[in-house]
Order: C-alpha cells, then sequence, then structure tokens
C-alpha cells in the first residue's frame, strides 16, 4: 500500500463520510471527476433511503453517469474512502471508471484486494487501474470512531 497525500477529490470524499457520519450512515464517501471536473459525489445512504444499493460509490457514479448523460464513465475517475465491496466493484467495472482510488482497506467487506477481488475475474468486463491507501489512515479512523460509539 503506497502512502499518499491527499488529493482534493479524496478530501472531498472525507467531508461526505463525515456527512454521512453525522446523518447516521456509514461513514464512507466517494467522487467521481472526469479532466479535472467533479461530476458526481456521494456518501453512503442505505439507511436513509431503506435502499441496500445506495452505497457511496452507487450513488457517486448514479449522479456522474446523469450529469454526463451516459451510462459509460470512460475516462473518470472514482476516489472513496474504503475499499469498495463486491457490489460497488462490480458497478466500477460496468461503469467503465478508469482509475479507482481509495482509502481505508476492507478485509471484510471488500470486493477488491480482498473478498471476491471482483477486478481479477475473467468474467470483468473492465478493469479499472487501482490505487489503494490514499486518505486511507483518516478514513479507517473516521470507520472506528463511529463503531465505538455504537458499541
Amino acid at each position: 500500500m503506497a502512502r499518499w497525500q491527499i488529493s482534493p477529490p479524496m478530501a472531498l470524499a472525507l467531508d461526505l463520510a463525515r456527512t454521512a457520519a453525522a446523518g447516521g450512515e456509514v461513514p464512507v464517501g466517494a467522487v467521481v471527476v472526469r479532466d479535472g471536473v467533479i461530476v458526481g459525489e456521494g456518501h453512503n445512504l442505505t439507511r436513509t433511503t431503506c435502499d441496500p444499493t445506495a452505497h457511496a460509490e452507487i450513488v457517486a457514479i448514479r449522479r456522474a453517469a446523469e450529469a454526463l448523460g451516459d451510462e459509460r464513465l470512460t475516462g473518470c475517475d472514482l476516489y472513496v474512502t474504503l475499499e469498495p465491496c463486491a457490489m460497488c466493484a462490480g458497478a466500477i467495472a460496468h461503469a467503465r471508471i478508469g482509475r479507482l482510488y481509495y482509502g481505508a482497506s476492507d478485509p471484510k467487506g471488500g470486493g477488491v484486494e480482498h473478498g471476491a477481488q471482483v477486478f481479477r475475474h475473467a468474467q470483468c468486463l473492465h478493469v479499472p487501474e487501482v490505487y489503494s491507501g490514499m486518505g486511507g489512515g483518516e478514513a479507517a479512523e473516521l470507520l472506528r470512531g463511529f463503531f465505538a460509539e455504537r458499541r
């Protein structure tokens, strides 16, 4: 895992994660960027919307696709505070995201470097470049604090 300076999109994703936590959602935030412009952003909304698919990545991808008028997000980068789960990794592949930057690893529920490792399957339609660790310490601390308060 590389050590990163936090980029502006990841800083925004971390702010979105804090917003999620303040609303009682698991603190995960995501930002989609194309050509240096934010085209979609989101945070976990599963509890708020009673929608198990409303993970930060899915929310951000939906908003980006709507903003761009295209289900293919070719040339877009996704910044997310936590390693995407298998569902989100599948959505990232289907959206044709070019690069994925994520903060904290998720050994229990991750689907990129842990668990299902979606991008390593021959059936995966598209594999983005993956960079882990950007803002990982701060993202992990947000998650630890969130769950510690609920125990």
